[in-house]
């Protein structure tokens, strides 16, 4: 059904309506209206990396892993398994009569919020640190999860929009100040891309303020930019009771129908949280027209027509069977397959398992499901450890395992009663082979305000250290091992990057594993093994401390990501080792000068080599920097691929850069092509002095 159609059907049926039923409408958990056969709906439902809150689903990594993938076409599909089985669990619920939170077919989903400090405890929901890598897996991952058929199969959400990467403990009150050159170069081109390419059927105001105006009623951003620029026809919503902040909180306005008439009158449509219950009264005051409230009910209703609501659809007969099925269980192991992060091998992966006949699995992450998860999640009916992978992976060897510590302590005392089980690691690592620490935080660690057991920041981490009884633990782990010399591999499960220094130091392997999903465990230990050859790039910058990081509550992108970095990263964005020997033996552009490229775009022809006996997959990077015009401080990504490489041989990849890659952004917020000339540079990685550090690699120069 196409949007006029449904917009005429939708308008037809509100204005049946009387305005209490209109704004009834308006509400995430809207009630039935029975005499014209509207049954009720929850708005509310989540599909980050799976079907979350919901009951049993398939469980992809968490978002960050999945941008590690650097895989468009991965993500695609991991959309259309949500959808699949997003409608298969409706048709189920409905059949029923059962229409309550997390059952509808709205997912707020995707979070494209760029992960600007890795302090943020919500990054891990985020694709990464680059507007073009969140862009390019934003917009696959929206058209799998609404489909391409009569019908919508799911409708997506971008969020938060648009300024918002914490802190947590202060969102509700918090003024996020952007500079237009921040906005446009940084904060909203994937959101842009969301709505023009995706399609994306709704979007998600933030709760704090942008630039002194609460992200659900800023009028320039709503208005002038989402509805008018891009030209947004689908609906707006709140965060959950974001709107309440405005009088509790941000102090803009007085009262609650005050609230609801900025919100409403901005063009919010859609209230997840109780403010829109004093609508009515704001029409009676007259602070709302009765004509805006019918505007947002349309809206609204049209999405509901395009999902089919109303009307029988080809997605009526999805069978519950689909939900956790072989396929889609094939599929969450593949991704974390590919988001696993190999960021340092001395030539101890993969193991040759002649020479480790015993192995210490330790840490408090080797045996934990909640470290596989991440936050919104679904609920899996099997889950693959880390230590269950190795074992499954290594039926042979002899496994020695330690928990060596909990995952946060929580007293103050904590090694006092931590001893024994640091002894028992101390011990497990001496009478084995090599050890294997596993290491990092969970969703109780990091993740939303709120939502979240953290004890530190309110899902915010204060600095970028794991837990102290797990420092302890790797100092006495590295000593114990450094005398007997023995090995030590160390596997990171966290949602953002961390301090690894003293891993890179002291390891001879470290592995960024993320949150890997419910089958993350097995695919770790086939890395390990070299079943599996890791493919995975990061899409964040490692930083060497928070020293390295300005102030969290400073929004400026200077001395921020790999774009704006003053100081030397420990691994940079869009590093990634994996078994093979790939480089790029060539690389051609399709003969464009600056102003036809920056007019229409162009497209670079890369040859890959592979000269070891090893099939891997590499990612190809293309930045640019404009030469004549001082825009980011280093080169930007401008476009990547995924590439397959045999043994022994060679590939082929064309590159499309999009003309937007040899604009910049002025400090007005004017994106425009300046100056003469641009430089690409076509590799495995940035073209940085510390990426040819760690890989040895080159980048090819094209000048454009």
């Amino acid at each position: 059904m196409d949007r006029q159609k449904a917009l005429a059907k939708a308008t037809e049926l509100v204005d049946q309506m009387t305005t209490e039923e209109m704004i009834s409408q308006l509400r995430y958990d809207a009630p039935a209206i029975e005499r014209l056969g509207i049954p009720e709906y929850n708005w509310w439902n989540e599909g980050l990396h799976g079907v979350a809150r919901a009951g049993t689903a398939t469980m992809f990594p968490q978002a960050i892993g999945l941008g590690a993938t650097w895989d468009k076409e991965l993500l695609g599909q991991v959309g259309e398994v949500i959808s699949e089985e997003g409608r298969a669990k409706y048709n189920a619920f409905s059949k029923l009569e059962d229409r309550d939170i997390y059952k509808g077919l709205t997912y707020w989903s995707p979070n494209v919020n760029l992960f600007r400090d890795p302090r943020w405890g919500r990054g891990q929901e985020t694709y990464g640190e680059d507007p073009v890598l969140i862009s390019d897996l934003a917009v696959p991952f929206i058209k799998g999860l609404q489909g391409d058929g009569e019908h919508m199969k799911l409708a997506a959400c971008a969020k938060h929009f648009a300024v918002h990467s914490g802190p947590e403990a202060l969102r509700h009150s918090f003024d996020a100040k952007a500079t237009k050159k921040d906005l446009y170069e940084t904060y909203l081109p994937q959101f842009e891309a969301c709505v023009k390419e995706g399609k994306v059927e709704s979007v998600m105001g933030a709760y704090n303020r942008v630039n002194g105006e609460p992200a659900c009623a800023q009028n320039y951003l709503m208005n002038d930019v989402l509805r008018g620029d891009w030209g947004f026809e689908g609906h707006y919503v709140s965060d959950c009771w974001a709107l309440r902040d405005f009088h509790e909180n941000h102090r803009v306005t007085k009262c609650m129908e005050d609230s609801a008439a900025l919100a409403i009158n901005t063009g919010c449509d859609l209230n997840c949280g109780c403010t829109y219950l004093v609508l009515d009264k704001a029409v009676r005051q007259g602070k709302v027209k009765k004509e805006t409230v019918r505007q947002a009910a349309i809206r609204l209703f049209t999405t509901r027509f395009l999902l089919g609501l109303f009307e029988k659809t080809d997605f009526d007969d999805i069978p519950y069977e689909k939900v956790e099925c072989k396929e889609h269980l094939e599929l969450s192991a593949k991704a974390a397959a590919e988001s696993v992060v190999l960021l340092k091998n001395d030539n101890i992966l993969p193991l040759d398992l002649n020479k480790f006949k015993t192995i210490a699995v330790i840490g408090p992450n080797a045996d934990s499901r909640k470290a596989l998860e991440g936050n919104y999640h679904g609920t899996t009916s099997q889950h693959i450890t880390v230590i269950e992978g190795i074992r499954k992976a290594l039926p042979d060897t002899r496994i020695l395992y330690s928990e060596g510590c909990d995952i946060c302590e929580k007293k103050p005392d904590f090694l006092a009663r931590e001893y024994n089980r640091i002894s028992e690691a101390v011990t497990a690592t001496e009478h084995s082979d090599l050890a294997i620490l596993v290491l990092g935080l969970n969703e109780n660690l990091e993740g939303e305000e709120g939502d979240t057991g953290n004890q530190f920041a309110s899902g915010d981490k204060i600095d970028l250290q794991v837990p102290e009884c797990q420092r302890v633990l790797c100092d006495k782990v590295f000593e114990a091992a450094k005398a007997k010399g023995i090995p030590v591999i160390v596997i990171m499960m966290t949602g953002s990057a961390m301090d690894m220094r003293d891993a890179d130091k002291n390891a001879k392997a470290v592995l960024q594993a993320w949150y890997p999903g419910a089958l993350g465990g097995y695919e770790i230990a086939k890395i390990l093994t070299g079943e599996v050859n890791p493919s995975a790039k990061l899409p964040v910058t490692v930083y060497n401390s928070t020293e390295d990081l300005p102030e969290f509550t400073d929004y400026s992108m200077k001395g921020r990501t790999y774009r704006f970095i003053e100081t030397t990263p420990l691994y940079p964005f869009g590093y990634g080792l994996n078994y093979s020997d790939i480089k790029v033996a060539g690389a051609k552009a399709d003969g464009k000068d600056f102003a036809s490229a920056s007019k229409d775009g162009l497209t670079v022809e890369v040859e890959l080599t592979n000269d070891s006996s090893v099939a891997g997959e590499e990612v190809v990077q293309i930045y640019v920097k404009n030469d004549d015009i001082n825009e980011t401080l280093h080169p930007h990504l401008a476009s990547f691929e995924r590439v397959a490489v045999p043994a022994g041989g060679k590939a082929t990849v064309e590159v499309k850069v999009s003309a937007s890659a040899f604009t910049t952004v002025d400090e007005e917020g004017i994106r425009e092509a300046r100056g003469t000339s641009s430089t690409l540079f076509v590799g495995l990685g940035q073209p940085d002095e510390r990426t040819k550090e760690l890989t040895g690699k080159d980048t090819i120069t094209i000048k454009i």
